[in-house]
């Protein structure tokens, strides 16, 4: 019953000690405002205040004692008497509030008493509001939170009581970066002198008071701590956080004992702890909140290698060995069992000595010629492997090559998207035709005739109908992947290379611009989203475009309205695919403005400004459009502007459908390799040349693959050109640019057929020369100015 009883006790007392907690971990910012307002009172208030604000403060920041001790305590002291608790409880909640009246009563004459000290002086800033401590506690230190309301920031440092807020400044003006004359230290919200002491505040040593630090910089640039300040910080590096811990003595007094909080940035580790059962607070091993020990010093001596390995010197000498000979004498007998007899053989002349000499020559030079011969043998059939290699993976590499180029056309024409895909496919279709109508021809006649030409015209048809549906399709994703495009370009960042080559990037307001109306965009693309992600699209779409007041504003303000509203209404979402389709086009229109997206004004096809739109603009008489002069391709035998491209397009597809996807594919190999005259011909310039000049093949081996063969200069020392070129194999290419001597490596008649082609070349592009020499002589002119300027 007793256990029973004091359990019961308990209960109430531990939810009323967790309610007053509670109570003050929320007056914690407001501890220096009741301090300051029981200075104005009497000593006894001022007393109890702060007491309450430091026990407040304690409960907020005491995360670092030991808390099993605390909940010991308080368990022996419910079991004691546990009626005691709840009436000590009582008696502080009374205390507390007549505590309040008096801090309400302070606080009006320290605002009284700060306005009537700011018109007498004109200055800003609080007068002392408590008397003035002794010499010893102002050696004393006190913690000071420096909150950067711009940034949301906290600075916590400990100083002596008797430091000026001028030194304050210096000390966020050394953290931050800032000059210290554009800081500006405020109290409760008002300024303060930079003369005044950190003790005129009302704060005792040990405790805690708040000031917040603003910046009235010119250009705008909020206060913060820099990264490098914050991670010094956190790493502990003198300058971390500092509390005020009230540490129990065993006599039952206390003792206030500041503390700087060392951040380390390594992880801690998680070694086990337990879990108190009443209050459900964690306790982890200590040895977490410990750094981790010093490795102990080996005792065993080490010294470097270098000092334990021997430097050796090989040298060869030649030593004396001294020998001697003994016989038989008085005394010493030597056995002759072992003794052998040494006969003179047959007498060797010089001559003989040479011939002999010389047939053991031979016999050594023989079989070493036979070594080098077996070498050589051994050497061809490496080479001759080799050769043999080559050509098998070279007629590997070819079949490969042919059979994916071959895949590619087949893809190409079941799944075309590009224009040259769509050529493609008309031409295969004109040859297609053609090879019916000459079957036709050649075995039918009359009627018959007449009924297949019929059922030919009708299936052409229906595969040209099939082809435009396919044609249509393909130019809605084409069109959306270039506004992607267009969108993307507004947005990226401008780069450049630097001095040592690094490639830089760099972003302006108006990139940022671009960026957020392509996400924007992205997200009105976006299906299949719940009306809660809708709406909050469509709200950040009306936020964007209310910045601008106009009519395509308006319009697409009120089309976003209906859309939220019928969304809310429950309407089912396939019937507002079109309203969502009309918000998509007036949103990309919005961001085609250069007034709401500066940086696509320099991606428009048509420019903005209407006095560029005076020059290098021409009629075509096809589709009667005013269209760029880049836009009429003109040959070297064009002596005027005739049609557009997309015309010439469409009656390629009307008239001869032809396939000129191999052309534009050498053009562009041609002018990215060779330059200067290559980049004044045309397509058709180009093709005339290859079928009409060189006769559509090679003119070595007479190869008629056109995807095969290149334009290659027939002298490598002169600059290509229409009458210096060759057309020839890939492989015929790379033999021919490794000849040196033309007359040399090919025959007479050969030559001559070569000279006779770059005549007629020479005849046909003869206007082409002039605009060359033109070209060449701005380059130089243009690469003289660049090094001038250097």
């Amino acid at each position: 019953m007793v256990e029973k009883g004091v359990k019961d006790s308990a209960e109430p007392a531990e939810e009323a000690e967790a309610e007053a907690t509670a109570s003050d971990k929320r007056k914690v910012g407001s501890a220096p405002a009741k301090q300051i307002g029981g200075g104005l009172g009497d000593e006894e208030n001022k007393e109890e205040g702060g007491e309450q604000a430091t026990e407040s403060q304690n409960d907020v920041e005491g995360e670092t004692q030991e808390e099993s001790e605390e909940v010991e305590q308080k368990e022996a002291a419910v079991e004691e008497d546990g009626g005691a608790e709840t009436e000590r409880q009582k008696d502080e909640a009374e205390a507390a509030a007549g505590m309040q009246e008096v801090e309400e009563d302070g606080a009006q004459e320290s605002e009284e008493k700060e306005n009537q000290t700011g018109q007498e002086q004109g200055e800003p800033g609080p007068e002392p509001l408590a008397p003035a401590p002794t010499q010893a506690n102002l050696q004393q230190l006190a913690t000071l939170r420096l909150v950067l309301p711009a940034s949301n920031q906290v600075l916590t440092v400990a100083m002596p009581l008797l430091s000026t807020i001028g030194q304050v400044k210096a000390h966020v003006s050394a953290e931050t970066r800032r000059d210290p004359t554009e800081l500006q230290v405020l109290f409760n919200g008002k300024p303060v002198a930079d003369h005044f002491a950190v003790a005129d505040f009302g704060v005792d040593a040990n405790e805690t008071i708040a000031f917040e630090v603003e910046c009235g910089s010119p250009d705008g640039r909020p206060l913060r701590l820099p990264a490098s300040a914050e991670a010094r910080r956190g790493a502990g590096a003198g300058g971390g956080d500092v509390i005020t811990v009230r540490v129990p003595g065993l006599d039952g007094s206390t003792k206030e004992v500041n503390v700087e909080i060392d951040r380390q940035l390594r992880r801690k580790p998680f070694l086990g702890g337990y879990r108190h059962k009443r209050s459900g607070v964690e306790y982890h091993h200590a040895q977490t909140q410990t750094n981790p020990k010093p490795k102990p010093p080996s005792l065993v001596p080490v010294f470097n290698r270098d000092t334990q390995t021997v430097e050796s010197k090989h040298q060869t000498q030649q030593t004396s060995n001294a020998t001697s000979t003994q016989m038989t004498k008085p005394g010493v007998y030597v056995s002759t069992a072992e003794d052998k007899l040494v006969v003179p053989g047959r007498y060797e002349n010089a001559d003989e000595y040479q011939k002999r000499m010389l047939s053991k020559i031979v016999t050594v030079q023989t079989y070493y010629r036979r070594w080098l011969a077996k070498q050589y043998v051994s050497r061809l059939k490496q080479e001759r492997d080799t050769r043999l290699e080559w050509e098998r993976q070279e007629e590997v590499r070819k079949r490969k090559e042919k059979e994916d180029r071959t895949r590619r056309e087949f893809e190409r024409r079941m799944n075309p998207k590009t224009k040259e895909d769509f050529e493609l496919l008309y031409s295969t279709l004109e040859q297609w035709r053609r090879e019916e109508l000459d079957r036709i021809n050649a075995t039918l006649t009359g009627a018959e005739r007449k009924a297949a030409l019929c059922q030919l015209l009708d299936q052409e048809t229906e595969l040209i109908a099939a082809v435009d549906r396919h044609q249509l399709d393909s130019s809605k994703e084409n069109k959306e992947k270039a506004v992607q495009s267009l969108l993307k370009k507004a947005a990226a960042p401008k780069k450049w290379r630097n001095g040592e080559g690094k490639l830089l990037e760099m972003d302006t307001p108006f990139t940022l611009r671009g960026r957020e109306l392509l996400g924007i965009y992205n997200s009105l693309q976006m299906k299949y989203l719940t009306q809660d992600e809708r709406l909050d699209v469509l709200l950040t779409l009306k936020h964007t475009v209310k910045e601008h007041e106009c009519k395509l504003t308006r319009d697409l303000i009120e089309l976003i309205d209906r859309e939220a509203d019928l969304l809310i209404r429950g309407v089912a979402e396939d019937k507002l695919s079109g309203l969502r389709k009309r918000i998509s086009t007036l949103f990309l229109q919005y961001c085609k403005t250069p007034t709401f997206n500066p940086e696509i004004a320099d991606l428009l096809a048509v420019p903005q400004d209407p006095a560029q739109l005076r020059h290098n603009v021409h009629y075509c008489s096809s589709c009667g459009r005013y269209l760029k002069s880049t836009e009429f391709p003109l040959g070297v035998k064009s002596d005027k502007i005739g049609k557009c491209r997309r015309c010439l397009a469409k009656d390629n597809v009307a008239r001869a459908r032809e396939d000129q996807s191999a052309f534009k594919r050498m053009l562009w190999l041609l002018r990215k390799k060779e330059g200067g005259q290559a980049l004044l011909i045309e397509e058709a310039d180009l093709k005339h040349l290859v079928n009409n000049i060189w006769e559509g093949q090679s003119i070595l081996s007479c190869w008629d693959d056109i995807a095969d063969l290149e334009l290659v200069r027939w002298d490598v020392n002169k600059p290509w050109s229409p009458s210096n070129c060759v057309l020839l194999t890939k492989d015929e290419a790379d033999a021919h640019e490794a000849v040196g001597d033309l007359s040399k490596a090919y025959g007479n008649m050969l030559i001559h057929r070569v000279k006779q082609k770059h005549v007629l070349a020479t005849n046909y592009f003869h206007s082409i020369s002039g605009a060359s020499e033109k070209m060449q002589a701005r380059e130089l002119e243009l690469r003289n100015v660049r090094i001038t300027t250097k």
